[in-house]
């Protein structure tokens, strides 16, 4: 198979259709909301959501070294699971009211923070996939460790530079953070507590 269609295959194909059944997982919901007039439940899906993006930092947490339990990998699937689930029932909640600017910031941000995420996510896989290819390849070839190492310097330091990828996505989850924060407390603000 050519080089150009694995790589559509096992790294831009599968981006788009995680991305494309969030969107499709949001209209669908919301349609059905409409349809069985239950729209009024949309207004309060933005709870569970953001309860469900809190649960996913375990992962973070756990990275950061902020908790000992679990199992980082297990961790890791969880929080894309809980975080793309959550960010499902944001998108439901927001709707297509364009009614809040701070909530649509925050939509934006999220959007982003998902897709930063998913980027990290593919890059990643991919960088890691390939260096290891490559080591088993010269393995194969009867490289000792010493030329293996040499030979991978540079595939080792770009794959570093992958990783480091988190430096963006920190800042951009703490601007959703701080605008989903904003957000809410604009709510219990000026919502009207009848």
């Amino acid at each position: 198979m050519p080089i150009q269609a694995r790589l559509m295959r096992r790294e831009v194909l599968p981006f788009v259709l995680y991305l494309g059944l969030l969107v499709g997982a949001t209209a669908l919901a919301d349609t059905l909301l409409h349809l069985f007039s239950l729209a009024w439940l949309g207004r309060w899906l933005g709870i569970p959501g953001v309860l469900l993006i809190l649960a996913s930092f375990g992962y973070s947490l756990r990275k950061r070294k902020l908790i000992s339990s679990g199992q980082p990998a297990r961790l890791l699937r969880w929080h894309e699971a809980l975080a793309w689930l959550g960010s499902l029932l944001v998108l439901v909640h927001a709707g297509i009211h364009f009614n809040a600017i701070l909530g649509w910031l925050a939509v934006g941000a999220m959007l982003v923070n998902v897709g930063s995420g998913l980027t990290g996510k593919f890059l990643l896989d991919r960088a890691r996939h390939r260096l290891e290819a490559a080591r088993q390849h010269m393995r194969q070839q009867g490289l000792s460790a010493e030329e293996l190492e040499d030979r991978t310097y540079w595939d080792s330091l770009t794959f570093d530079a992958v990783r480091k990828w988190r430096v963006i996505h920190f800042p951009i989850t703490l601007a959703f953070g701080v605008l989903a924060l904003a957000h809410i407390l604009a709510v219990f603000l000026f919502w009207g507590w009848q």
